[in-house]
């Protein structure tokens, strides 16, 4: 399995971007994907989940700025991030897991500055 991770960017306080999460290779059915984001001298932290049926959660810091969606037919997955906050700056990874292993895509680095 691949993951390919994009949009990520620059952007002034308040503004939007949104990720995108190409997988490739053996996807099965049931999976979990999500985005974690890392920023300097932290640790990585989930940012949201969603599964393959719709059902999805999100970490409190983003709750109600981002919204996570999938496209199944396309293996892809998106991360909508609204009124972004400077703490929101981080290095962002798409994952999948599916049948107890965990895949990881590259990062894609999104900054929040004026």
């Amino acid at each position: 399995v691949q993951l390919q991770a994009s949009g990520g960017g620059l952007v002034q306080p308040g503004g939007s971007l949104r990720l995108s999460c190409a997988a490739s290779g053996s996807i099965f059915g049931i999976n979990v994907m999500g985005w974690y984001r890392q920023a300097p001298g932290k640790q990585r932290e989930l940012v949201a989940q969603i599964i393959s049926g719709g059902s999805t959660k999100y970490a409190v810091p983003v709750k109600g700025r981002f919204t996570i969606s999938r496209d199944n037919t396309k293996n892809a997955m998106y991360l909508q991030m609204n009124s972004l906050k400077p703490e929101d700056t981080a290095v962002y990874y798409c994952n999948l897991r599916q049948r107890l292993l965990d895949f990881w895509g590259q990062g894609t680095l999104v900054t929040v500055s004026s």
